[in-house]
């Protein structure tokens, strides 16, 4: 690795003062798991770090407001979200994910702002908070904005993040009755990066289909929506027939990238399986 200054400011409004909007070399580091891989790859060659694990506590803190939406601070590990009682309570099927992803000794440091940041089209948070309806406020010089996060990747390593920008706050509206569940398909160990993944979001009157949101993150360079497989669905009660149909039309209206985890025929099979079964697990919850 090139050399590179690393600094380690207290407050959140210092950090920001660190970083130049016009300067790519110059990067936040939160929990340091992916950008430590991608310099040791030589992919990135930083002049400047700026770390961010001393900034105020409040950054990383978990709470519930009286509307009950879910506020994450940026900073807030995903080991620290996978054991909170708050998710676990009011949004399993975040919790759930957590345990999936990647290892205990990444999950420990990794943070939520950094892996939203990030913007690997491989990463599972993405797709699962998209389908989640979940924001995040981007906090620069000029204030605070909310961006969904939906919005938030615009390409591979790419968002719509000033480079001076951080994101200093996620937030997950409550499910109010509402049921989701997110398959995570690996070609190898369960927690690998994957090939596929599918996240969904129901509302059911009965066991006929109200409302639905398909998000489905790896096959793409970005997160993205399966607004017809979603529409064939609608007002209709889930069986396999109406399954099988949503899952061929999610596979034919993606435009499916192939990679080192799988190739876009292999991936667009995987989809018009695994809607399906992520419907049904979801509608089971």
């Amino acid at each position: 690795m090139t050399p590179f200054e690393y600094h380690t400011p207290h407050t959140l409004s210092e950090a920001i003062s660190m970083l130049d909007p016009e300067d790519p070399d110059i990067r936040p580091v939160g929990g340091g798991t992916a950008i430590m891989l991608m310099m040791k790859a030589g992919v990135l060659r930083p002049t400047r770090l700026i770390g961010l694990r001393r900034i105020e506590a409040r950054h990383r803190e978990i709470t519930v407001d009286s509307q009950g939406i879910l506020h994450i601070g940026g900073m807030t590990t995903l080991a620290a979200l996978e054991n909170s009682p708050l998710v676990k309570q009011g949004w399993p099927m975040l919790a759930r994910t957590f345990r999936s992803l990647s290892n205990i000794r990444v999950r420990n440091v990794a943070t939520i702002g950094g892996n939203l940041a990030h913007s690997d089209p491989h990463m599972d948070m993405p797709p699962v908070l998209s389908a989640l309806g979940a924001s995040v406020i981007a906090t620069g010089p000029q204030g605070d904005r909310e961006i969904a996060v939906a919005d938030l990747c615009t390409g591979y390593y790419e968002n719509v993040l000033a480079r001076n920008e951080l994101i200093s706050k996620v937030m997950v509206p409550p499910m109010r009755g509402g049921c989701a569940a997110y398959f995570k398909v690996t070609t190898r160990a369960a927690h690998d990066w994957p090939a596929l993944g599918i996240a969904v979001n129901l509302r059911m009157n009965g066991d006929v289909l109200t409302d639905a949101l398909f998000i489905v993150g790896a096959a793409t360079d970005r997160p993205t929506r399966l607004v017809e497989a979603a529409r064939q669905l609608l007002g209709q009660p889930i069986n396999d027939i109406g399954l099988k149909r949503a899952g061929l039309a999610a596979a034919s209206e993606l435009d499916v990238v192939s990679d080192q985890h799988g190739t876009a025929a292999y991936k667009k099979h995987l989809l018009s399986v695994y809607l399906g079964r992520a419907v049904r697990t979801a509608a089971a919850v």
